[in-house]
């Protein structure tokens, strides 16, 4: 177990811990929560060793192996693939045991090698490396592409697949889900739910601590206070402790006013002297409840819009996507959409199915290939994109940025220009005092996002394009940005990975997928339920491809010649061998996979009967007690099904890349 006893942490002068202490026990699942600077990634740094307890006792068991996601930007020509794989430390130590033994040829210890990897998980670790990769959002094609190839979002996503590669006692994640969409994140979910050692996440985003913590952990006030419970737990038993602290503390004052009453009134008179005094000893031996002191909360609005416009825009028969070298890249088809005044629309979509594209063609960053986007007269955009961060002025205070964005709009009726006004503005996302002139690349990541709010608010928009605008954002902000977004009298288009925020805003969703656009009927739950049918699809058509035989080349075209096919007639006795030796070696490889492949799909048949059964079961009158049962069992059986499936994609994957390269 994990054990603080009266610890103190300090970063320079601050003290972030004071005399704190708890116990992390084996297998616990812990939400660290507490608000920006209150000492969270510090305590992270205690458990990894870079840091050491000022006062007081830490301990954690040394025989722990320990997995972070390592927060530098990988560099590295090696393939996804193998950077992934090289996050499982155990087999590459045992892979220098074995090179040792054969180098010194010795027979013992390189059985006992072989051994010893074979019970660590080599014969699948390459599968198990895929799946990771694939399930974080990555397709097929791009398993053996150089990790520089990649964006830096997506690098830090293979950096979360090395971590979890990496067999581990204790996992601590830091903001796993920033780069993230909702089909990644409904993944991670599932794998952190089976993972069976001890773990602890920082995060902001509260449905993905819901589902994957049985504890939470909250800094305050330089204290770890420990609650049973998830984060929404941890909110209702925080809320009754703060009532019930406020209520005595009221309780306590009273006693203390009708005390200090007592003495004021007899001190003077010797007949009450001594009641007088003992009154004084009682008020000076009475323990102090503390007022609740309440976090200020940070709010803000957007202005009512100057027109609204209806329709707001409308999309007809458009082909959107983008042109690379002149030629053009259809991602969405034939899209004929209209966005009207008033509309909360939530768009989802699994990665590279064409969100971004749609955004940014509305919000005119890419133009459509074909077909017509009509503008509503006076419409005025609003647009949070996910890389407007990086757009922001290292080097500016958020001051300077505000000016720059008066003197390119000009001041909206109502809105006044002065540097103070301004200095006033900024005050209301929280920009106070010398935080005004603070250059912006010294800013946290929530700080930005708050400044490119403002700027977004200034600007009086009647319809908000918002991709992924919580990424930074902590909980008390993004409260504040959902009850903002409800009460704004314009159109809402929005893309985010946070649950919490599109449930509370959206009122409709349309799916991006598979080539078009169109309203996805159901919610958030249900849309969970299609990202797992999609894994189901895909698996068949993986399957249907392997079953029609080797992919057949296509017809060749100017750019690409064919090449020739040389006549088997041709071939000489040495060609005809070095075949034969060929075929023998991909059988070699091909078979261990076709048979697991076939007996993972005689367990997902079995394990889908038993589950058709007890939900049957579950649908007839049952005794409380056997509801419960069934329960835990068909939930055993959904995680079992939802592993099974991703070991299976692993797998067809990786035999398709070996008859590709047959």
């Amino acid at each position: 177990m994990i054990q603080l006893k009266n610890v103190t942490l300090r970063r320079s002068a601050k003290v972030l811990l004071d005399a704190a202490s708890v116990t992390l026990n084996p297998g616990e699942k812990v939400g660290l929560v507490g608000r920006n600077g209150a000492g969270k990634s510090t305590l992270f740094a205690l458990f990894n060793g870079t840091l050491h307890e000022d006062g007081g006792d830490f301990s954690i068991p040394k025989q722990w192996r320990l997995a972070q996601v390592a927060q530098d930007m990988p560099e590295t020509e090696e393939s996804a693939t193998d950077f992934v794989l090289g996050g499982d430390t155990k087999l590459a130590e045992l892979r220098a045991v074995l090179h040792a033994a054969e180098l010194s040829e010795d027979g013992m210890a390189m059985a006992h090698a072989h051994v010893d990897l074979a019970d660590a998980g080599e014969h699948d670790a390459v599968p198990r490396a895929q799946s990771l990769i694939l399930g974080l959002g990555f397709r097929t094609a791009e398993l053996d592409q150089p990790v520089n190839s990649f964006s830096g979002g997506w690098r830090m996503r293979l950096q979360l697949a090395r971590a979890l590669m990496c067999p581990s006692d204790l996992l601590i994640l830091d903001e796993p889900t920033n780069h993230l969409d909702l089909d990644a994140l409904v993944w991670l979910e599932a794998w952190l739910k089976r993972y069976m050692g001890t773990m602890v996440v920082i995060s902001h985003d509260r449905e993905f601590l819901d589902a994957v913590t049985d504890v939470t952990l909250h800094i305050e006030h330089a204290k770890l206070n420990r609650y049973g419970g998830n984060y929404s737990a941890f909110e209702t038993l925080r809320s009754q402790q703060l009532e019930l602290q406020q209520a005595s503390f009221s309780k306590q004052q009273d006693k203390i006013a009708h005390l200090q009453k007592f003495i004021d009134r007899f001190k003077a008179k010797a007949s009450k002297a001594k009641q007088a005094q003992s009154r004084v000893k009682a008020l000076e031996r009475m323990e102090k409840i503390a007022p609740v002191l309440a976090d200020a909360d940070f709010t803000f609005e957007f202005k009512e819009p100057q027109n609204l416009p209806n329709p707001m825009l409308a999309i007809t028969n458009a082909n959107l996507g983008y042109s690379v070298d002149g030629i053009d890249k259809v991602i969405v088809k034939q899209v004929n959409k209209s966005v009207l005044a008033g509309e909360r629309i939530g768009i989802l979509g699994a990665n590279g199915q064409g969100k971004s594209t749609l955004v940014k063609t509305i919000a005119r960053s890419i133009k459509a290939l074909s077909g017509e986007l009509t503008e509503g007269k006076g419409l005025n955009i609003g647009y949070f994109a996910q890389q407007e961060l990086d757009v922001l002025h290292p080097l500016d205070n958020p001051l300077e940025h505000m000016i720059r964005l008066v003197k390119e709009l000009g001041a909206t009726p109502g809105q006044s220009s002065r540097e103070q006004d301004l200095r006033n503005f900024l005050g209301t996302f929280n920009f106070t005092g010398d935080m005004v002139k603070q250059n912006v690349g010294s800013m946290s990541g929530g700080e930005k996002a708050r400044l490119v709010l403002a700027m977004i608010v200034w600007q009086r928009p009647n319809l908000l394009l918002l991709d992924e605008p919580t990424n930074h954002l902590d909980l008390a902000t993004r409260e504040a940005l959902s009850m903002a977004l409800n009460e704004f009298e314009g159109t809402v288009m929005l893309v985010s990975h946070d649950r919490a925020l599109l449930r509370a805003v959206c009122d409709e969703f349309w799916l991006v997928g598979r080539g078009e656009i169109k309203p996805f009927d159901g919610d958030l739950d249900d849309y969970q339920r299609y990202l797992l049918e999609e894994s189901k699809r895909l698996r068949e058509e993986a399957k249907n491809n392997e079953a029609d035989g080797p992919v057949v080349t296509p017809t060749a075209t100017k750019s690409e010649p064919q090449k020739p096919v040389a006549k088997i007639a041709n071939r000489t006795p040495d060609q005809k061998k070095e075949d034969a030796l060929l075929r023998q070696q991909k059988s070699a490889l091909l078979k261990p996979l076709k048979k697991s492949i076939e007996q993972a799909d005689q367990k997902i048949a079995k394990l889908e009967a038993e589950k058709l059964a007890l939900e049957s079961k579950l649908a007839t009158p049952l005794p409380p007690l056997e509801i419960a049962e069934t329960g835990k069992l068909l939930k055993t059986i959904n995680s079992a099904l939802e592993e099974l499936e991703v070991q299976w994609l692993a797998w067809s994957d990786e035999l398709e890349r070996l008859n590709l390269e047959a």
